[in-house]
């Protein structure tokens, strides 16, 4: 995986470099304290200042960079608990500590726009145990040395890298399904029977009708969350076609779990269709091969394919 990434950009993306490697495991020391007051000493020797909700001031020790991962509690925070499993949100900052510069990389509080960091196993193990120890309202430190990242053997080791953790909230859960109310729209020549529930709805795509040229997007069920924007991450149950064949391709709830990804980083078709979409809205989309994979096959879908999905917009973030 890529471990040279233009910070400036989008500095979520260095915390899920920090947190890959080539396997996906991590390693390495964890330690924590706690601390209260506003400016606190890590066991790596950095020290953080300034109140919890304005950009901190990082203060980095003489020498050599630590080679061991490490995280401090420096407020704790007077809010709900964060626990596994939770999407916070969090205004971070971080630092490439190189023992010369030690730049900011980059900072939340600059951009305005607070991130949100699943705390999960793809998170190296220091993170994942740091967040469990603060609440809405705290603030965390970390340093992620190259002992927290699986390294292939090709691979020059990264800047020993600090981040400081503004606590903001967390992400409420993904809705298990669309809800709202039917509005009685459809794409002619194509069939959703939804039947209510968690349950997944029916999609039949086999039809005479010659589809549009143009991307056609239908509200099945209109939510009431807020609208999808183009640069958030998107939660989606959702079912594939061909126009025409009825061929499924593709399905989430056949698999039993939602999709997730950026939407920024899908074809035309879903980034065009389901950015303004309200979160809680199940639509149908047809969309055209120039929007789609066009001349291009993929696997259960031939070359110059018109795709019809339905899909539920579960969260976006």
């Amino acid at each position: 995986m890529r471990r040279a990434l233009a910070v400036s950009a989008a500095v979520p993306l260095i915390l899920f470099a920090a947190a890959c490697g080539s396997d996906g495991a991590t390693t390495g020391a964890t330690t924590g304290t706690a601390a209260t007051a506003s400016t606190s000493a890590a066991p790596s020797g950095v020290k953080v200042a300034g109140n919890v909700g304005a950009k901190p001031t990082v203060t980095f020790p003489s020498g050599t960079p630590a080679t061991k991962s490490s995280y401090e509690v420096i407020q704790p925070g007077t809010g709900a608990g964060v626990k596994a499993g939770d999407r916070v949100i969090v205004n971070l900052t971080v630092y490439n500590w190189d023992g010369k510069g030690n730049a900011v990389q980059g900072s939340s509080y600059d951009t305005k726009a607070p991130e949100t960091i699943a705390v999960n196993q793809q998170l190296p193990q220091v993170l994942q145990e740091g967040f469990t120890k603060v609440k809405h309202g705290g603030r965390l430190l970390a340093v992620l040395a190259n002992d927290s990242v699986a390294q292939q053997q090709t691979t020059p080791a990264e800047p020993t890298k600090v981040f400081v953790f503004d606590v903001v909230g967390t992400q409420p859960a993904a809705l298990k399904a669309a809800t709202g109310k039917e509005t009685g729209e459809s794409i002619k020549g194509v069939e959703v029977v939804s039947p209510g529930g968690e349950k997944a709805p029916t999609l039949t795509t086999k039809t005479g009708e010659k589809p549009s040229k143009e991307l056609v997007v239908k509200t099945l069920i209109q939510g009431t969350g807020a609208k999808a924007q183009a640069n958030q991450t998107l939660v989606v149950h959702y079912t594939g076609k061909i126009w025409g064949t009825d061929q499924q391709f593709d399905s989430s709830w056949e698999r039993g779990e939602p999709a997730e990804f950026p939407l920024a980083q899908v074809i035309q078709g879903w980034q065009k269709g389901l950015a303004g979409v309200p979160v809680g809205s199940r639509v149908v989309m047809s969309i055209p091969p120039e929007l789609g994979y066009g001349a291009q096959a993929q696997q259960g879908i031939p070359a110059n394919s018109t795709l019809v999905f339905v899909v539920d917009v579960l969260a976006a973030y």
